[in-house]
């Protein structure tokens, strides 16, 4: 599908949102396809728009999705494991955090959810009782930019999205 939007969605209807295709979604966010397909079909994130029901249906990810995928990959070129950013995402998910929206600090192996300014959640340790000690917290402000602009090469009459913008810190 060559990232190109398309003007229909699986029902055949016009789509006001057209997504993205498993390949373009892939290739914007760093990963391999085969990594995106294992992700969906173990439910680590699923497309909004559309899943696959069959041989010759494809899967259509929203621009949410994508930063969700954004933040998985960034979990774990961090040194996260999967079974843990799994775990993480579980946990943001059974609280009712906007995981796309999330604010998060990653410090090495941990990723500390940012509530309210106030309180912070290590969600990748809170298991094993490890706190959080010496962080060292810098903005990185650019992931959504970063994404953005592969948007925008993939598709340059895509503007970019404004509804949700992560923000993560790495110390």
């Amino acid at each position: 599908m060559d990232g190109q939007p398309d003007d229909t969605a699986t029902t055949g209807a016009v789509a006001t949102d057209p997504g993205f295709s498993g390949k373009a979604a892939a290739e914007i966010v760093g990963i391999t396809y085969r990594q995106l397909d294992y992700w969906a079909r173990t439910d680590l994130i699923r497309p909004e728009l559309a899943e696959a029901k069959g041989s010759g249906s494809r899967r259509r990810y929203s621009y949410r999705n994508l930063l969700e995928l954004k933040l998985v990959k960034t979990m774990l070129d961090s040194g996260i494991k999967l079974e843990s950013v799994r775990d993480a995402f579980g946990y943001l998910r059974s609280e009712g955090t906007d995981i796309s929206a999330a604010r998060l600090v990653i410090a090495g192996t941990s990723a500390v959810l940012v509530k309210d300014d106030v309180e912070m959640i290590d969600v990748v340790n809170r298991y094993h009782g490890q706190g959080v000690l010496n962080l060292n917290l810098v903005t990185l402000d650019g992931l959504k930019g970063e994404l953005d602009t592969a948007v925008h090469q993939l598709r340059p009459t895509i503007a970019p999205a404004a509804d949700a913008v992560p923000q993560v810190a790495q110390a």
